[in-house]
């Protein structure tokens, strides 16, 4: 990609660090789009390797954002303050503020992400910023930091464009609510992610055996770094799955029957039927959670096979390229990293976004 310049007095092309960078989803997704990242910081140390095999040049830094500090950050990388071709990327774990039900216990401490992050925004003046995160940081935008940090953007001359997002509007297969933030002190627009057009892309356009996901069954094992593998299913939710119709079939199959329906859903033909469910060919996929390589945790089955997605599907679905390399010790762990991530997809186009005015600025 060409050098885009940003102005007389900073001549440099746009270049990104991005805290709580997991394993890399915003990273890949805004360097794809044409900007550099320097580096990628994350508290969780198992990130590291599948980072470093994905986002070439980049340096992974092992910190607790609460301890590390501007001065060390400006010196490690280099940076220097004021930077209009700066992008300060901040999409912190969301567990505290999600709608799921979860116990919030664990992670009080990520409820003050934001506000750490606001202080390295403060101290480097970059020309952009980005914030990603659940819709649910928005409905408590005093608590979690979110007016404050706005507020102070808007004082200090940067456009501001905060919404709720869903990304299957930006070529992602998969419906998906997000809170997006992009501020920008290079120009008086506001900057949305840029839309795909034309249909949406579907579970079909990307899943089954003509995009190169062979026929498996449940338990199957992929020592590959391609990943099709699969939990394994008792034989209860092997009996349950084959009941269930295919392309989009629910519970309802077998709701009336005592011996297959769970207890807390015998009988009952209202509430939340995505449990046990498949997915539809021609829509989207549901939101791929942390959980979704088991078939008891939403409607993870697969179209028409016996069997819940495997890892490999669930990161197709959440656009990350079929070669992108997962590295970790278990396959809980490298679900939870998928279903973490910000879809590469949904980054292009927040990428793209900063590309296109950083450029019309000039």
């Amino acid at each position: 990609m060409k050098e885009i310049i940003a102005n007389t007095q900073n001549q440099s092309k746009l270049k990104a660090v991005d805290f709580f960078c997991s394993g890399g989803g915003m990273s890949y997704g805004i360097q794809e789009a044409g900007i550099q990242i320097l580096a990628g910081i994350d508290f969780d140390e198992n990130c590291k390797e599948t980072y470093e095999a994905n986002i070439k040049g980049a340096e992974f830094i092992h910190a607790d954002v609460f301890d590390l500090k501007e001065k060390e950050l400006e010196s490690r990388l280099s940076l220097k303050k004021n930077d209009d071709s700066l992008v300060l990327i901040g999409c912190s774990p969301c567990q505290f503020w999600s709608i799921i039900n979860t116990t919030k216990e664990k992670s009080k401490k990520s409820k003050n992400l934001l506000i750490e992050f606001h202080r390295f925004v403060s101290y480097f003046n970059p020309g952009y910023v980005i914030v990603e995160n659940v819709p649910g940081v928005l409905r408590k935008k005093e608590e979690s930091g979110l007016n404050e940090f706005i507020v102070w953007l808007e004082k200090k001359g940067y456009k501001v464009h905060f919404e709720v997002h869903e990304v299957s509007n930006y070529g992602v297969p998969q419906h998906r609510k997000r809170f997006t933030l992009i501020a920008n002190r290079i120009s008086q627009i506001e900057l949305k992610p840029l839309a795909v057009e034309g249909k949406k892309i579907t579970v079909r356009d990307v899943l089954g055996e003509k995009n190169g996901f062979p026929k498996i069954t449940q338990g199957h094992k992929d020592n590959t770094e391609f990943m099709h593998t699969v939990a394994g299913l008792n034989a209860l939710n092997l009996e349950r799955l084959s009941l269930t119709p295919k392309d989009g079939g629910t519970r309802m199959a077998y709701v009336n029957d005592e011996r297959l329906a769970p207890p807390c859903h015998y009988r009952k033909t209202d509430g939340f039927k995505d449990i046990y469910g498949r997915m539809w060919w021609d829509k989207p996929s549901p939101t791929i959670t942390t959980k979704f390589f088991s078939f008891s945790n939403g409607r993870f089955g697969h179209p028409e096979e016996n069997r819940a997605i495997s890892i490999r599907e669930g990161a197709v679905l959440q656009s990350f390229p079929k070669t992108y390399k997962f590295k970790g010790t278990s396959v809980a762990g490298i679900a939870r990293m998928i279903g973490n991530a910000v879809p590469p997809k949904y980054a292009i186009a927040i990428g793209k976004a900063i590309i296109q005015n950083h450029k019309n600025a000039i």
